[in-house]
């Protein structure tokens, strides 16, 4: 038993052993406030979102339940900065440490403070986006990020401040240091201005089918600070960046009211002039009553005899249509074809293809006999040129001998043998 009072007596002194004028007892005690305040604050974040959310649920308006909902997290950090106050209250420091704990509390608030603004800036910043009258989505990004950044650096100096640590000369002190950044930084500040160009100019959006010409052709997905992300058809992501969009001709397929279709239709030279007014008249025709076409009022539109082509007599259509959707474009376009094929075949003529025709007089009179080889087997490989060499001087010399045979002297010719030779 005195053992055990020994042990307790040792356990007592130790408690009340003061470590920086502060016993160890009230240093646990401290720390086990903070500690509880840690697992609680889920508990207490959920029963003050609670709370909100049964004051926001009067009104009709959703507004109130979104801006609760985005300031969750810097919720949760409350129950963190009142354990931490109450134990520096507990604990009753003084001097530098209370110093110290006061300045961690106002540190603590100042991140719950601007947390909640950067939160509140993202919902803002979908509000504003939604709507999308006066700013577009790209527009609206940059403003929250500029807006986020502001609220970073104000955060981060307002915390400095609270540790009394001067701004102002850092700032200063800093200025050296930006302009050689930025001398080094030249390409970055460039793509920054020509981005914010892009955006003011509303050139094109996210979602919009672009061609950047000699660059890339695609989907936008994503107008950034420095780049752009153009996603191509192949499913292939490509970062270009913002001077290119700036300094090069862009094509946005995106903003056009219509959509163009013009071909060339060649008929058989053939094909009579009634048969031609039968087939530009059909094709007209087709175009003005079907509704997928657009009037004359809407966009140019022209079905003429064009030209005299070298194997076929050009006519040209020139329309188009409502819709700028591509697969429903593809649809009527096919829809076309069909109609102008029955058009031209009950017209009674056909589509024209490329061809030539050569035409041959004569052969010269002084060309050698065509030889034809004997029918038979099929030769499988050429004769080579030493055969064919012997075979026409076999051919030749019989034919001399026979002209010579028919002569008086019945002597063959010397020079003409002499020829053979060669």
């Amino acid at each position: 038993m005195k053992s055990l009072n020994d042990f307790l007596s040792l356990l007592t002194d130790v408690w009340a052993t003061e470590v920086f004028n502060m016993t160890v007892g009230d240093i646990f005690i401290a720390f086990a406030i903070l500690y509880t305040f840690i697992l609680l604050r889920q508990l207490v974040a959920k029963f003050i979102l609670a709370w909100l959310s049964f004051l926001t649920s009067k009104s009709k308006s959703k507004l109130d339940d979104e801006i609760v909902e985005s300031l969750e997290g810097p919720i949760r950090l409350l129950p963190v900065t009142l354990g931490v106050f109450i134990s520096m209250q507990y604990l009753e420091v003084e001097g530098n440490f209370d110093v110290m704990m006061t300045n961690l509390v106002r540190s603590l608030i100042a991140i719950t403070i601007f947390w909640s603004a950067f939160n509140l800036t993202s919902y803002f910043s979908n509000k504003l986006e939604n709507r999308g009258r006066v700013l577009t989505s790209a527009m609206v990004d940059w403003l929250a990020k500029s807006v986020k950044a502001v609220f970073v650096l104000v955060g981060a100096a307002t915390i400095l401040e609270v540790w009394g640590i001067e701004v102002g000369p850092i700032i200063a002190g800093l200025g050296l240091f930006g302009v050689a950044v930025a001398l080094g930084a030249q390409d970055l500040f460039k793509n920054l201005i020509s981005g914010a160009l892009v955006i003011a100019e509303r050139r094109f959006n996210n979602g919009d089918w672009i061609l950047v010409e000699g660059v890339v052709e695609g989907i936008v997905e994503k107008i950034g600070f420095r780049s752009t992300v153009i996603r191509r058809f192949d499913k292939a992501p490509v970062y270009v960046p913002n001077t290119k969009l700036s300094d090069t001709a862009v094509t946005n397929f995106s903003s056009m009211t219509h959509r163009r279709i013009f071909w060339t239709i060649g008929v058989e030279y053939k094909t009579t002039i009634e048969q031609l007014k039968q087939i530009r008249d059909g094709i007209e025709a087709y175009i003005t009553e079907n509704e997928d076409f657009t009037t004359p009022e809407e966009a140019a539109k022209f079905v003429r005899i064009d030209k005299f082509n070298d194997s076929s007599i050009d006519i040209m259509l020139y329309c188009f249509t409502k819709t700028t959707v591509w697969g429903e474009w593809l649809e009527i376009k096919e829809k076309l074809a069909y109609a102008i094929k029955d058009i031209v075949e009950n017209a009674g003529t056909g589509f024209a293809f490329p061809s030539q025709s050569v035409y041959l007089e004569s052969l010269p009179a002084d060309q050698p006999e065509v030889f034809n080889p004997p029918k038979g087997k099929s030769i499988k490989k050429k004769a080579s040129s030493k055969s064919i060499k012997t075979a026409k001087k076999k051919v030749v010399t019989t034919k001399l001998k026979a002209e010579n045979d028919a002569k008086p002297e019945n002597v063959v010719d010397k020079n003409q043998l002499n020829l053979l030779e060669v």
